[in-house]
């Protein structure tokens, strides 16, 4: 029997259901449901004329196929709930699109089938016709096109600029470097797409839901539907990844509801990949333009951004997203003026939501991939650069230009552990040795430094805790894990503050019904916000309980002390004399239940919710090490070292844990992600043959350290760490690569960095170097 404590690696206990298949994913936890297939548009933008769903209603098997205007009859809402300005509210997104249709997997019609095969058969029966119209899917020109929503006068939904600020005059400053760069759209590809389920019990809708907080779904549904949020529940339990492509309702979640009464049972949606390809929520898709200035001995003076993000056809994410990229400028650099402006641009693409960072990836490559284009103009190493620009650990707390408190650290120490990990110097010489012999294979070297904001999303957390009548702990949280190792860190944060064995703890989530109140888990906030909310109930707890102690050892309540170590209760000063454990105190408690009359389905519990007063800002300094063959443009990642500063680590294995699955997902988006469409918004990765993603044959060993410096705004001192791999990975790749080809001339190449992407930069170097042109600062890669 172990107690387990802040700083232990505790293994995790939520994993062995997992492995030994003892779990209720969506699909195999409603067995007795309809299946539900949602017939989408085939073309990216087009007048819907007529839609003709004789056949599929005749289809064997089928139960119900319902279109927009069936539920305009049955008097639902044609749009989903929750667009709020500043997007315009013509921008809404359909339902089930009845006129027009402004993405490839936008839905149409809905089918009900008692077999999937069913339900997909039917859907080839649907006839649509469509009117084509021209598709905007270039962002570069999008500003420029005919408006996709008939009220708009643009494209541009919304445009903004950093507050109390105006454009740099640049003229004053000895070096001024403008560029262009691409961060490339992504699909964040879960194991587990889009999928949930839903009944009718009672009169009350019940959702079971693959989802990242089981609140927001019930209050979406609560909106669409006119219900109280008690006549509705929402339900999760193991989930197959999300990635922040989960965090809200999608209109196929919102209808199963609808179609579930319709037919009179429940229903099911497990859509195929292909459709959760074009349907679940895309990324970052941002067109960065900057310009970057300073001394020409490398002190930086100032920067100045326009971000263009895509929204995809409706608004969702991209607009934050876009906001959190300019927001997170300066990063942890010392630079006098910044400035940014920034619009949120409609085209007829895949909406835009959260991934994994949301907004803060792109800001760090923007910001790393200006300081190393200042850099290779000035002939100055890039890692001096930063060294000369870092804020120094004394400037902290400070807030930046976007109003950013960052809260503790030590940005310079970070950047030392680095490179003493790396070992620069004995890279930098083999990698001049490898250009005096002419090696086609060139080594580069990457740094790349960045701030996070986390536990930014608004909103406080929930967490009680139960003592139950055999001494056990029973948590509840208002969070909802997905992958993140909720259930072993709060049962260490219960088992330090109780004494309890961590087996003797266990954890509930995600039932509206059990858990009166949560978020969405996203944006790394839940050890700071649900674990100190159970740090707090566990703390309200055990000050309780001394009170009963007191009783039972007939002693002053002061006098009374928690023996951590046995978890047992005993006078101050007399360990070895009477105690009193939880079972003992729980035994109490039912006797005065019973006395009473009352529940002792749990003989005392206290509950708790946290919102600080503020973000954190964890931080990290990151490096790649590459290979680029010249003959190929293939790049081979040869090392990924990374330092990263989450505060108090709870439990440093599961931060590690974080750590990897982000660097991870950073690599894919640098060398092999991209959601491609044709000119006729057609996607051409479609699929996760064509969807390129790393496997662990392409991961070399990570070599990940941290530091800790607590941060002042909640009790565990803790920061984020979920999302810094994402931050610091892309651009530190980019630039390791950009380093390996800058002997030929080349100052940028677009992500991700394909084979045939660095192949094309490097052939153009070769041509433009032999007729003479040698400036390609501002050239974008193909």
């Amino acid at each position: 029997m172990a107690i387990a404590r802040t700083g232990d690696s505790l293994i995790r206990v939520e994993d062995v259901h997992l492995l030994t298949g003892d779990t209720t994913f969506v699909a195999n936890a409603a067995p007795d449901a309809a299946f539900v297939h949602y017939v989408t548009s085939s073309f990216a933008h087009a007048l819907i004329v007529g839609i003709d769903v004789s056949e599929a209603a005749a289809a064997p098997g089928v139960l119900a196929v319902v279109t927009g205007t069936d539920l305009e009859a049955a008097g639902r809402p044609s749009v989903m709930p929750g667009l709020t300005p500043p997007h315009p509210s013509f921008a809404a997104t359909p339902v089930l699109a009845r006129d027009r249709v402004r993405f490839v997997g936008e839905a149409i019609v809905a089918i009900v089938a008692e077999t999937e095969a069913q339900a997909a058969d039917a859907a080839e029966l649907v006839v649509v016709d469509f009117d084509p119209l021209a598709p905007v899917i270039d962002l570069a020109t999008a500003h420029q096109a005919e408006p996709i929503f008939e009220a708009a006068e643009s494209n541009v939904l919304v445009t903004e600029e950093r507050p109390d600020s105006s454009p740099i005059d640049f003229s004053q400053f000895e070096v001024v470097v403008r560029s262009e760069f691409n961060n490339n759209r992504v699909h964040p590809a879960p194991l587990e797409g889009r999928v949930a389920s839903a009944r009718w019990i009672d009169g009350r809708l019940e959702q079971h839901a693959a989802c990242q907080g089981v609140h927001p779904m019930r209050n979406a549904l609560a909106s669409w539907y006119g219900l109280e949020h008690d006549q509705i529940r929402v339900t999760t339990s193991d989930v197959g990844g999300s990635f922040g492509a989960k965090a809200r309702a999608y209109p196929e979640d919102l209808l199963l509801g609808h179609l579930a009464q319709v037919v009179g049972r429940p229903v099911v949606w497990t859509p195929p990949r292909s459709a959760d390809m074009v349907g679940l929520g895309h990324s970052r898709a941002q067109l960065h333009d900057i310009v970057i200035a300073g001394d020409r001995d490398g002190r930086l003076r100032a920067l100045q951004a326009h971000v263009r993000t895509d929204t995809g056809a409706y608004p969702a994410a991209g607009l934050a997203q876009a906001r959190n990229a300019t927001r997170m400028l300066p990063g942890p650099f010392d630079i006098e003026h910044v400035h940014w402006t920034l619009d949120a641009v409609a085209t007829n693409t895949t909406p835009i939501v959260a991934y994994r960072g949301a907004g803060r990836p792109e800001s760090g490559s923007l910001l790393n991939r200006a300081i190393d284009l200042f850099a290779s103009e000035i002939d100055i190493d890039p890692i001096e650069v930063m060294k000369r620009n870092l804020l120094p650990a004394s400037a902290l707390p400070f807030t930046s230009a976007g109003g950013v408190i960052y809260d503790s650290g030590d940005y310079p120490g970070c950047l030392d552990v680095l490179l003493r990990e790396l070992d620069l110097d004995s890279l930098r010489a083999e990698q001049t040795q490898r250009r005096n012999d002419n090696d086609v294979k060139m080594l580069g070297v990457g740094v790349a430094m960045f701030v996070d904001r986390t536990a930014g999303v608004p909103g406080a957390e929930y967490g009680a805790v139960h003592l139950q009548p055999d001494g056990s702990f029973v948590v509840h949280t208002g969070s909802s894990p997905y992958g993140q190792g909720h259930y072993t860190t709060w049962i260490q944060l219960v088992s330090e503050r109780t004494g309890a064995a961590v087996e003797s703890i266990s954890v509930f989530h995600g039932d509206t019904d059990v858990v009166p109140r949560g978020g969405i888990t996203g944006g790394s906030r839940s050890a700071q916000k649900a674990g100190s909310a159970v740090a707090v109930a566990t703390e309200t707890l055990v000050d309780e309980a001394r009170a009963h102690a007191a009783r039972m050892l007939e002693a002053a309540e002061a006098d009374v002390v928690l023996d951590l170590e046995r978890g047992h209760f005993h006078v101050t000063g007399s360990p070895g004399a009477a105690t009193v454990g939880w079972a003992e105190i729980a035994a109490l408690l039912i006797d005065d239940a019973a006395n009473a009359d009352d529940d002792t389905s749990h003989v005392m519990k206290c509950e708790a919710d946290f919102e600080p007063d503020n973000h954190s800002v964890p931080y990290g300094a990151y490096a790649a090490v590459v290979e680029v063959d010249r003959e190929t443009g293939a790049v081979t990642l040869l090392r990924m070292v990374t330092v990263d500063d989450a505060g108090t680590m709870i439990n440093p294995m599961i931060v590690l844990g974080q750590v990897h699955g982000a660097v991870v997902q950073g690599i894919g988006q640098a060398l092999y992600e991209e959601f491609v469409y044709d000119d006729a918004g057609n996607p051409l990765t479609g699929d996760l043959l064509s969807y390129t993603m790393p496997s662990a044959v392409e991961i070399p060993p990570l070599e990940a350290h941290m530091t800790e410096h607590p941060s002042p705004n909640n009790p565990l001192g803790a920061k984020g760490i979920g999302e810094s791999g994402c931050i610091g990975a892309v651009p530190a790749i980019q630039n390791a690569v950009i380093d390996a080809l800058r002997p030929l001339g080349i100052h940028h190449i677009d992500l991700p960095l394909s084979p045939q992407r660095v192949w094309h930069a490097i052939q153009q170097a070769g041509i433009d170097l032999a007729v003479g042109e040698t400036d390609h600062r501002n050239r974008r890669g193909q």
